[in-house]
């Protein structure tokens, strides 16, 4: 009896509050987390407004002429109605986090409703208007804020920092906000730190560190705007959207993102600066020996490099992609902006550069070898069969047409091993391969669906050829192998 109803519990929260949060977080139901835009980004603030920080980060947002959302805490908005009065007169927008900063999951719906509606009630009556954006604490939705709340657009975000940690540092912060200084991003940071599992003194890093992200963002011709203002820019913007994908592979996608977010927490994949696209490890190589054309051969328990891509960003360029071309557009000039900073990588850190090659396998047609990447053909066996069908999986989940991909390609789906000798990668001068890639042009609108692993364009004449994304060149469907 003390099982059965232990189960029904655990089945009960998880339809209140794992799966709505999931289906937030990984699918975007109901919730605007990224938009589309190639200069503009939403700055948000959370758990404010607070005396000390909020008055100090308005003078900053006023002398970059940045606007942002301010996700009020009510209990704190009740005690400053005049730093929410200044919000609303310098043109930012104004949100709901609840009148105490306590989980949707811990609380009934109309405890929820309660907190929505008091801080709203505080929101109206200081600046004449009621608030339409509404972040849960942390993020995290149960299933009444999914399939109620219908007057409120839930707002999450697709970089978080963990700026509300004094040890993190000024450095260390603005580090991870470089990685997602680009067009499109929403990002949450902190003007408060007396919430629960916060450093009262950590705004101070929050505020330096954002006074030169923008600097620096406004150099690149960003702006900070409303998260309503970037909504209505990506509404303009139109072209292929989360929304649109079934829900069959929207399920999918989403067990597969799942998937990828544990594996890179379990091997502990890295990632270098500015180069968002890729993740890499040091790990031992288990294959057949490998003859290299420098006189290097590879076997077994040698330390290699081994490259992974980001499939989530890889799905996202597929989602906002209308074609072909313009997806594979999106993967060379982010392969060109990357492989210069994972390069620079392991020159600095004296663990990776004792391994001695850098790794991967990819679907591919040709084209790695001008980028320094020997090609070599994977054994045939269990593996050569699995990596197959997890590639031909990915390439249908990201690829605009991907079905048809598969059927009219089927036979160039095969994975191959892409080797670098680690000293080519140590002394080879990528950004002046960025400049001559450039110079090349699209000769065809058939274009390859790039894939996981690709670096150059395959100038194959018929898949003309702009694939891009792991170290091999071709018109790659290509994918990491796990």
């Amino acid at each position: 009896m003390e099982t059965t109803l232990l189960i029904w519990l655990f089945y009960l929260s998880s339809f209140y509050a794992f799966i709505p949060g999931l289906i937030s977080r990984i699918f975007g139901f109901r919730a605007f987390r990224k938009g589309k835009s190639e200069t503009e980004l939403a700055l948000t603030f959370d758990d404010g407004p607070d005396p000390q920080y909020t008055a100090k980060l308005l003078d900053l947002l006023k002398r970059y002429e940045a606007k942002a959302t301010f996700f009020v805490v009510g209990s704190h908005a009740a005690q400053h109605p005049d730093l929410l009065k200044r919000m609303q007169a310098e043109g930012h927008a104004i949100g709901i986090h609840n009148y105490i900063h306590r989980t949707n999951w811990l609380m009934r719906p109309g405890s929820v409703r309660k907190q929505i509606n008091r801080t709203n009630e505080v929101i109206e009556r200081v600046t004449g208007e009621r608030a339409v954006y509404y972040r849960p604490p942390w993020g995290i939705v149960n299933l009444f804020d999914l399939v109620g709340r219908h007057e409120l657009q839930l707002v999450l975000w697709s970089g978080i920092f963990g700026d509300w940690r004094k040890r993190l540092g000024e450095e260390r912060l603005l580090k991870r906000m470089r990685r997602k200084m680009r067009g499109g991003e929403v990002l949450v940071l902190h003007d408060c730190g007396a919430t629960l599992g916060a450093n009262d003194k950590a705004p101070e890093n929050m505020l330096r560190a954002l006074e030169r992200f923008l600097e620096e963002a406004y150099a690149k011709g960003l702006s900070s705007v409303t998260v309503e203002r970037l909504m209505e820019t990506t509404k303009k913007a139109g072209g292929k959207q989360m929304g649109q994908v079934s829900p069959f592979k929207k399920a999918l996608v989403g067990a597969w993102l799942l998937y990828e977010r544990g594996f890179r927490f379990v091997f502990r994949l890295q990632e270098a600066e500015g180069a968002p696209l890729y993740h890499f490890r040091k790990t031992r190589y288990t294959g057949q020996p490998i003859e290299l054309g420098s006189g290097l051969t590879l076997v077994k328990g040698d330390p290699i490099v081994e490259l992974h891509f980001d499939n989530k960003m890889l799905f996202e360029f597929g989602s906002r992609s209308r074609s072909s071309v313009q997806l594979a557009i999106l993967m060379i000039r982010g392969t060109e902006q990357s492989f210069p900073g994972i390069a620079e990588y392991i020159r600095q850190d004296p663990d990776l550069r004792e391994a001695k090659a850098v790794y991967a396998v990819s679907m591919i047609n040709r084209g790695p070898e001008q980028f320094g990447f020997e090609v070599h053909d994977l054994p045939s066996g269990w593996f050569a069969r699995a990596t197959r069908l997890y590639l031909k999986l990915l390439l249908w989940a990201i690829h605009p047409s991907g079905s048809a991909r598969l059927q009219e390609q089927s036979e160039f789906l095969v994975p191959k091993i892409m080797v670098m000798p680690m000293e080519t990668m140590l002394t080879r001068d990528f950004k002046a391969d960025k400049r001559k890639s450039r110079r090349k042009t699209v000769q065809n609108d058939s274009v390859s669906a790039a894939a996981p692993e690709s670096l150059a364009a395959a100038n194959r004449q018929e898949e003309a050829s702009v694939s891009v994304m792991r170290p091999d060149g071709s018109p790659a469907e290509a994918a990491a192998v796990r």
